[in-house]
């Protein structure tokens, strides 16, 4: 039991960490070698447009077929796609074009896998006999420390490395998530008991079922919104609001570290959840969440002393990883497994697309008003979602199965 739990986890660890060294190092690749920073952009948009499209359309096919497999063959559609480009380089030479024909090619392998491993997180427990609550909590702390370790070690391997020569890295990481996901038994990602009748296969291969899932159902569609919100005001955050305020101050060595802050936060919420979350009602901990989170951004919008903005990243990251974790389970308890790919699918879909949105919202704010106004605006958005979401009589009952 001890096995089919360390396999998957560390099957998740190794898919994430690759996933936060790729997301530095590509754009870097791409600089490097086209000289020009709208390559850069367009090859970021050329692998976001692609996955939020995957997500949608192999969430069903999650559903139809064992997960374990799934995430074993998404991780090498990964693995072939970061081997493209150095092989490339060292033979014909790269150009844009060639990043642009991997990054799509990589968003079908980024997005399924995360699904796929997701939806067997209820499987893994029962064959594990773990409570589902702690293996969503330290799933949560590999997330934060994947994003701690990722982009140092990222920094590290360009300084030290040809930039390309890291996708070779990037790639053995795919190839070691695979390898460790395929020693899962294939029963153990199989969920018994689940009495809900499969889709039929016209309906599940529709692309928006999982849309359609999360709308009507009042508990999913707020847990989603406040997602969605969540996502737009972390990405604005590190993307745009925190370089600009220390590019402007002359200090933007501080940038790592705030983005480092938050992601220890993330560690240590999850943690925290994963050793005490089964004791606790769910609603207090989400509740406990919506404040920290608020606070910890109230704090950042302040754009005060280094030390205060390093305390807000803290706060917001322990809020986000607990809350992220309450998140997880509302979903592990609230959707039918054979339903469970398609929803997943379809809110990662979404999940891909909004940290855009929130970078190009900050920035227009930014040139309009200044960098005070753009870091209050994103503290003042997630201070008015967490209101609606204490006010959401169905988010108050986390923890009750939805009828």
């Amino acid at each position: 039991m001890e096995r089919i739990r360390f396999f998957y986890l560390a099957s998740f660890a190794m898919s994430l960490l690759g996933n936060s060294i790729t997301a530095i190092a590509l754009p870097l690749v791409v600089l490097f070698t086209t000289g020009s920073p709208v390559g850069a952009g367009v090859v970021a948009i050329a692998s976001a447009v692609p996955a939020a499209f995957a997500g949608l359309l192999m969430g069903a096919l999650v559903d139809r077929i064992n997960r374990r497999t799934v995430a074993i063959l998404s991780d090498v559609i990964s693995a072939v796609a970061l081997l493209i480009l150095p092989i490339v380089h060292l033979t014909i030479g790269l150009n844009l074009g060639w990043f642009i024909a991997v990054a799509i090619l990589n968003s079908f392998g980024d997005v399924p896998g995360i699904t796929a491993r997701e939806a067997m997180l209820p499987a893994i427990a029962k064959a594990a006999k773990l409570d589902p609550s702690r293996l969503i909590g330290i799933r949560e702390s590999l997330s934060g420390a994947s994003l701690l370790l990722g982009p140092g070690v990222a920094g590290i391997l360009v300084a030290a490395l040809e930039p390309v020569s890291v996708l070779w890295i990037t790639s053995g990481l795919a190839v070691s998530a695979a390898l460790l996901t395929f020693v899962i038994p294939p029963r153990a990602a199989v969920f018994v008991g689940e009495t809900a009748e499969a889709p039929s296969s016209k309906s599940a291969m529709s692309m928006f079922r999982g849309m359609g899932i999360i709308v009507r159902s009042p508990l999913l569609r707020g847990l989603v919104l406040l997602g969605l919100a969540l996502a737009i005001v972390l990405a604005a955050t590190q993307g745009m609001v925190m370089p600009v305020h220390f590019a402007v101050q002359g200090e933007p060595q501080f940038v790592g570290f705030v983005l480092s802050a938050l992601a220890a936060g993330l560690l240590v919420g999850g943690g925290i959840f994963a050793a005490l979350g089964h004791r606790i009602p769910h609603r207090v901990w989400f509740i406990a969440g919506l404040i920290l989170v608020a606070a910890g951004f109230s704090i950042i919008a302040i754009l005060g002393p280094v030390w205060s903005i390093f305390a807000g990243a803290v706060a917001a990251g322990i809020g986000g990883g607990a809350m992220n974790a309450v998140i997880g389970l509302a979903f592990v308890e609230n959707v039918p497994d054979v339903q469970r790919g398609t929803v997943l699918g379809a809110q990662n879909a979404l999940m891909v697309l909004v940290p855009a949105l929130g970078i190009g919202a900050a920035a227009v704010l930014i040139e309009a008003g200044g960098i005070q106004l753009a870091a209050v605006a994103l503290a003042g958005l997630w201070i008015l979602a967490a209101i609606a979401a204490l006010l959401t009589p169905r988010l108050r009952r986390l923890g009750q199965a939805e009828a």
